[in-house]
C-alpha cells in the first residue's frame, strides 16, 4: 500500500474513533426521562421527528417546544399532557443526539404539517435560544414565545416582534446563567412577563431526575407549576 494511502487511513480511522468517542460520550451524559414522565409519554403520537400530544380543540394555537440540551423530549411529557388537556396541541421535538442547536429549524416540520394553526414556540434551557431563534424566522402565524429556564442570543432577538412572551425561572436553579440571562433581556420585548418558582430548580422544568451542577428542589410540583402558569399565560394573553 503506497503511504499516502495509509495516511489517509490512519485518519479516516482516527476520525472514526473520534466520533464513536464523542457519541458514547454523548450518550453517558443525556438525561433520559423518569418511568412517570415515560408512563405519559406513551399515550403521545410519536414520529421520528416530535412526540405529539394532541387535543380535540382546533382553535387554539399549537405548542412547538424544543427540550433541553440531552434532555429526551419525553422528560417534558407531564407537563405537557396538560396543556394538550387544556386544549393546547403540544409537539416535543426530537433532536439529533439531543442537543437543539444541531436542528435549529426541526419546528418547521411542523408547521408545514399544521398550515391553518397559528402557533407557540418554547424552550427549556439551550433549546430556548434555539426556539428563539426559530420565532424569528418564522413570525407569520406566530402567537407566543415561552422560555424556562433560558434566554434568546442575538440571533433570535424579539424586540421587534409584538408578541406575548413569558420568561419562568426557578428559585433554586444553579444550571443557568443568571449574569447572561440578564443581559439577554434587551433582546426580549418590553412587556415580557417575568415569573419564578419558588423552590424549583433547572431540572424540574421536566422530569429526568437530578442535573449536574443544579440547585436542590424544595417542591414536588414544579411540572404541575409549568404546567399552570403556562396555561394561565396561554389564556390570558394567547389566546383570549
Amino acid at each position: 500500500m503506497k503511504t499516502w494511502k495509509k495516511v489517509l487511513w490512519v485518519i479516516f480511522i482516527s476520525v472514526l474513533f473520534v466520533i464513536i468517542g464523542g457519541m458514547t460520550y454523548l450518550h453517558t451524559q443525556a438525561h433520559p426521562p423518569t418511568k412517570q414522565a415515560q408512563q405519559v409519554a406513551r399515550h403521545a403520537q410519536e414520529t421520528n421527528d416530535w412526540l405529539y400530544f394532541p387535543s380535540k380543540n382546533s382553535s387554539k394555537p399549537i405548542i412547538i417546544f424544543y427540550p433541553g440540551a440531552l434532555v429526551e423530549p419525553d422528560s417534558y411529557s407531564l407537563w405537557a399532557q396538560e396543556l394538550a388537556n387544556a386544549g393546547y396541541p403540544v409537539y416535543l421535538l426530537k433532536m439529533p443526539f439531543d442537543l437543539a442547536i444541531l436542528a435549529p429549524k426541526s419546528g418547521e416540520k411542523v408547521l408545514t404539517s399544521q398550515t391553518d394553526r397559528n402557533y407557540v414556540v418554547g424552550g427549556h434551557s439551550l433549546g430556548g435560544v434555539m426556539a428563539s431563534r426559530f420565532a424569528k424566522e418564522h413570525p407569520k402565524k406566530l402567537s407566543g414565545v415561552f422560555f424556562l429556564a433560558s434566554y434568546p442570543d442575538e440571533q433570535g432577538r424579539l424586540t421587534t416582534l409584538k408578541i406575548p412572551t413569558l420568561s419562568l425561572t426557578a428559585e433554586n436553579d444553579t444550571v443557568l446563567n443568571h449574569q447572561a440571562y440578564q443581559q439577554a433581556k434587551k433582546y426580549l420585548p418590553i412587556k415580557t412577563e417575568y415569573q419564578e418558582i419558588s423552590g424549583g430548580n433547572h431540572a424540574g422544568f421536566g422530569s429526568y431526575g437530578t442535573q449536574k451542577n443544579d440547585g436542590k428542589s424544595t417542591i414536588n410540583d414544579q411540572n404541575e407549576q409549568v404546567a399552570r402558569r403556562i396555561i394561565t399565560w396561554l389564556a390570558r394573553k394567547v389566546y383570549q
